[in-house]
C-alpha cells in the first residue's frame, strides 16, 4: 500500500476492517474466573468490527448530548472491559481526546491529572465513582461525571440503545490520546499523542510481529498503560486480528484463558513472566498454537527469558518503548535465531541513534543517550513547553533518557538510565515524588528513595530516612503515611533509618549510590 494511502487515524484503521471483514471478531470478554470461555453453556460477550463501528457512533451521540465538542478531552477511570474498549475507541473515532487515568494513582495524583488535563467529563466505573466524585469536588472548574460498567452486557451501560451520530473525519494531527507518565520531578507529564502517531505504531507493531487476521492476543495488561492501549487494543485494528480480555491478569488462570480463547500470542511485562515461572504449566494440553510471547515495559532478565522458553516452549520477543513513542520503538526479530539476548532489539517503525552530552551521534559500541525519531514520536508534553524543548534535540530527535549503545548489527543495548526513575512492574515511579511525600511527615528531616532489584517486579522501592532530632516515627507509621498519600503500589518496600545521606560536592543526594551505601553501612 502506498504511503499516501496508509490509514492516518484510528477511524481509518477501523473503517478499513469494517469494509474488509465486518463480521470478523475484534474482541471477546473473559470472566475473572472463566475457565471455559468457549463452552456452549457460557458464551462470552463479543464485539465484531461492524458492531464496533456502530458503537463508535453511539459514543458520539453520548458525548454530543453532554455538550462535548470534537477536540475536547474525556478522562476514563475504568478497569479493562469491552465497554472500556468501545468508549476509548469511540471517542477517538469521533475526534475526541481520551485520557485514561492510572488506577494505581493516589487521590492526590488523580486530582493533578484531572485538573491538568482540562477534561470536560470523567467516565468512571461504579466501584470508582464515589472516589472520583470526591476528587472532582476539589477541582477549580466544573467537570461532569458519568458512571458506566466496564462490562458491555451490564445493566448500567451508558450507551444502551442510543442512535449513532455521524461525525466528521478527525484530522491526522489532532490530539487523540493524553496519557500521563512520571517525570524526574515527580510531577506527572501529559504526553500528547496524535491520531497519526497512534495509527503509525499500530501498523508498525502488526508488521514487526507478522500479525494477521487469524491472530488473537490475550490482553491482560491494563488499558491505562500505553502498552495495552497500543499493542493489544489498536494493533488488531491494523491487521484485522482480535483480542481476548479478562478483567485483569491472573497467573493461576493465564494459560487456561489463553488456551480456551484460542490465542496465538500473549503480551506481558517481565513481572508477569516471573509469576508465570513460579506457577504450574498446563497439564495434558499443548501451547503449540501460541506463536510467541511479547515482553515489554521493562528489561527482561535473560535468565527469565530462557527459563520461560524452556518451560513453556514459547519464544519470547523482547521489545522496548515509551509512552512518548506510543509504546514500542525497539523490537527483537521475530525469528529467535536472529535475536540477541540482553538487547532491546533494533529500531521498530522509527529511526534510532546514540548521542553524546553535546547531542552529537557517537560511533557504534560507544555508550551515550538513546534518541528516537519517527512517525510515532509524541507531539510534546501538554502545557509544558519547557519539558518539551528539553526532550528534543534541535534537529528533532526525542531524547529517551536511557543510556546505552548500538552494536555493528544495529541492535541496541540499554545499560542504565540518565533519569533516576524506578521501574516497578513496568510502572515508572519518580523517586523524588516519594521523597517529597515523606518530607511532609512531621518526624522526617530528609528522605531519598531509589530502586532495588526484585525478582517479581524488576525493581522495588527502598527509601532512606533521616528523622528529626527528638522525633520518633517507626516503619509502620511511615508506611501508613505513604499508603495514604502515595497509594500501596508506590509505598516503599524497605525503609532504612540513617543518620545522614550520601551527597556529592554540590550537596545533591547521590541517589544511585544509595544501595551500595546502605549495604556498607549494615
Amino acid at each position: 500500500m502506498s504511503q499516501d494511502l496508509l490509514p492516518r487515524t484510528v477511524r481509518a484503521l477501523l473503517e478499513l476492517q469494517t469494509t474488509v471483514r465486518p463480521d470478523a471478531l475484534y474482541a471477546l470478554a473473559l470472566d475473572a474466573g472463566d475457565a471455559n470461555a468457549q463452552s456452549p453453556s457460557h458464551a462470552p460477550a463479543t464485539m465484531r468490527f461492524a458492531q464496533l463501528s456502530h458503537y463508535c457512533g453511539q459514543v458520539a451521540t453520548l458525548f454530543m448530548g453532554q455538550g462535548l465538542q470534537p477536540g475536547d478531552t474525556v478522562s476514563l477511570v475504568m478497569p479493562n472491559g469491552l465497554n472500556t474498549l468501545r468508549l476509548l475507541l469511540g471517542a477517538m473515532h469521533g475526534g475526541w481526546c481520551v485520557n485514561p487515568v492510572n488506577l494505581l494513582s493516589s487521590p492526590e495524583q488523580m486530582r493533578y491529572v484531572l485538573e491538568h488535563s482540562d477534561c470536560k467529563v470523567v467516565i468512571a466505573s461504579p466501584d470508582w465513582a464515589e472516589r472520583v466524585q470526591a476528587v472532582l469536588a476539589t477541582l477549580t472548574r466544573r467537570v461532569g461525571l458519568l458512571v458506566c460498567s466496564p462490562d458491555m452486557d451490564a445493566d448500567d451501560s451508558l450507551l444502551g440503545s442510543l442512535q449513532p451520530t455521524s461525525m466528521p473525519e478527525p484530522q491526522a494531527e489532532a490530539m487523540a490520546l493524553l496519557m500521563y507518565t512520571s517525570g524526574t520531578t515527580g510531577v506527572p507529564k501529559g504526553v500528547v499523542l496524535t491520531q497519526s502517531n497512534l495509527a503509525a505504531n499500530a501498523m508498525a507493531i502488526s508488521a514487526e510481529h507478522r500479525l494477521g487476521a487469524r491472530d488473537r492476543v490475550l490482553a491482560v495488561l491494563p488499558l491505562y498503560h500505553i502498552n495495552a492501549f497500543a499493542v493489544t487494543m489498536l494493533a488488531p485494528l491494523a491487521h484485522g486480528g482480535s483480542l481476548a480480555m479478562p478483567p485483569k491478569f491472573s497467573a493461576a488462570r493465564f494459560w487456561q484463558q489463553a488456551l480456551d480463547a484460542q490465542c496465538t500470542w500473549v503480551n506481558v511485562v517481565p513481572t508477569m513472566i516471573s509469576y508465570l515461572l513460579e506457577g504450574a504449566a498446563p497439564k495434558g494440553e499443548s501451547l503449540g498454537h501460541i506463536r510467541f510471547c511479547r515482553s515489554a515495559s521493562a528489561a527482561l532478565p535473560p535468565a527469565h527469558l530462557q527459563a520461560f522458553e524452556q518451560r513453556f516452549g514459547i519464544g519470547v520477543i523482547e521489545t522496548m518503548g515509551l509512552t512518548e513513542t506510543v509504546a514500542p520503538s525497539f523490537s527483537n526479530p521475530y525469528e529467535p535465531t536472529l535475536r540477541k539476548l540482553g538487547s532491546v532489539g533494533k529500531a521498530s517503525g522509527c529511526e534510532a541513534c546514540v548521542i553524546d552530552a553535546d547531542l552529537r551521534p557517537v560511533p557504534d559500541g560507544t555508550t551515550g543517550e538513546i534518541a528516537i525519531r519517527g512517525p510515532q514520536v509524541m507531539q510534546g508534553y501538554y502545557k509544558n513547553p519547557d519539558a518539551t524543548r528539553a526532550s528534543f534535540t534541535p534537529d528533532g530527535w526525542l531524547r529517551t533518557g536511557d543510556l546505552g549503545h548500538r552494536d555493528a548489527d544495529g541492535f541496541f543495548f540499554v545499560t542504565g538510565r540518565i533519569k533516576e526513575l524506578i521501574i516497578k512492574g513496568g510502572e515508572n515511579i519518580a523517586p523524588r515524588e516519594i521523597d517529597e511525600v515523606l518530607l511532609r511527615h512531621p518526624s522526617v528531616l530528609d528522605a531519598a528513595a531509589t530502586g532495588m532489584p526484585d525478582a517479581h517486579y524488576g525493581q522495588e522501592i527502598m527509601v532512606c530516612i533521616v528523622l528529626r532530632e527528638g522525633c520518633a516515627a517507626d516503619e509502620a507509621a511511615l508506611r501508613a503515611f505513604c499508603h495514604e498519600h502515595l497509594g500501596r503500589y508506590k509505598t516503599p518496600k524497605v525503609f532504612h533509618f540513617v543518620q545522614d545521606l550520601p551527597r556529592g560536592p554540590s550537596g545533591k543526594v547521590q541517589r544511585l549510590k544509595l544501595l551500595d551505601w546502605v549495604a556498607q553501612a549494615t
